[in-house]
């Protein structure tokens, strides 16, 4: 179970930091279709690429890591009203809803429930 959770952290804090610094331009074209501000853009961008990095310390410092997993699930869980709100298909849905179970995992995993 650890090892899964390892692996969870790994992959959430990794993938999204690729699709916010090398997929950037995609994300642009999201934003302008869930009609959010560039403002709100780039502080969505700025906190998740700093979760990310948070979840990576984890892997030394374990004590922000149910933080940081927590408050990446919440940006999942908005990410998943953005989807609502613009009807997207459910093939949309998908990556943002399997990096929030991963990060609701990790945040149970490391705080004893599981």
């Amino acid at each position: 179970m650890e090892n899964l959770s390892f692996a969870c952290q790994i992959i959430v804090a990794a993938s999204v930091l690729y699709i916010w610094v090398f997929r950037y331009d995609n994300i642009v074209v999201e934003f302008k279709h869930y009609g959010y501000s560039n403002l709100l853009r780039n502080f969505v961008g700025a906190s998740k690429i700093s979760i990310s990095a948070i979840m990576l310390m984890g892997i030394w410092f374990s004590d922000v890591l149910v933080y940081a997993s927590l408050s990446m699930a919440f940006f999942m869980l908005c990410a998943q009203a953005s989807h609502l709100k613009v009807k997207n298909p459910i093939v949309k849905f998908i990556p943002s809803f399997v990096f929030l179970l991963m990060s609701l995992f990790v945040a149970a995993f490391n705080y004893g429930l599981l």
